[in-house]
């Protein structure tokens, strides 16, 4: 079974993540839904069936968002903010949750304490803990 409910706060974290990509990206909505479309298929991080627009990018910036956000537009989301200049960093525990989730997602990690230790030094003291939680959740829905 899960962990006590990580998923869904990583979730709820989610929107937040995307908000403030777009916030810090300080374009126009549709350039960066083109932006967060085009990332995530250069990268790998997930394969958008369509390229959104900025309606749907200012939707999934909304907490009531949820499970409508698609996993590779948080993934991208992250990995954009983390190599951000400005150093940003989640401004919530659900919001560290979803950062943390997708982290582990983005890369392989042998263990928790390599994918502790190759976070940017501007998010070590605020992710170490979310890192944890995420690897816990990820080891728990393993098959044994």
């Amino acid at each position: 079974m899960p962990q006590s409910g990580f998923y869904a706060k990583a979730r709820r974290g989610m929107s937040a993540t995307i908000a403030q990509w777009r916030q810090l990206g300080q374009g126009d909505p549709d350039r960066l839904a083109l932006i967060l479309a085009e990332t995530a298929r250069v990268a790998r991080l997930g394969e958008p069936e369509a390229t959104p627009d900025g309606k749907a990018l200012e939707a999934w910036s909304q907490s009531e968002a949820g499970d409508d956000i698609p996993l590779w537009a948080a993934r991208t989301a992250t990995f954009l903010l983390i190599q951000m200049p400005a150093h940003p960093v989640p401004k919530s525990d659900d919001e560290a949750c979803a950062w943390a989730y997708c982290w582990l997602r983005n890369r392989d990690f042998a263990s928790v304490d390599e994918a502790r230790a190759v976070l940017p030094e501007h998010l070590q003291e605020k992710l170490t803990h979310a890192v944890g939680a995420a690897w816990a959740d990820r080891q728990g829905l393993r098959l044994v």
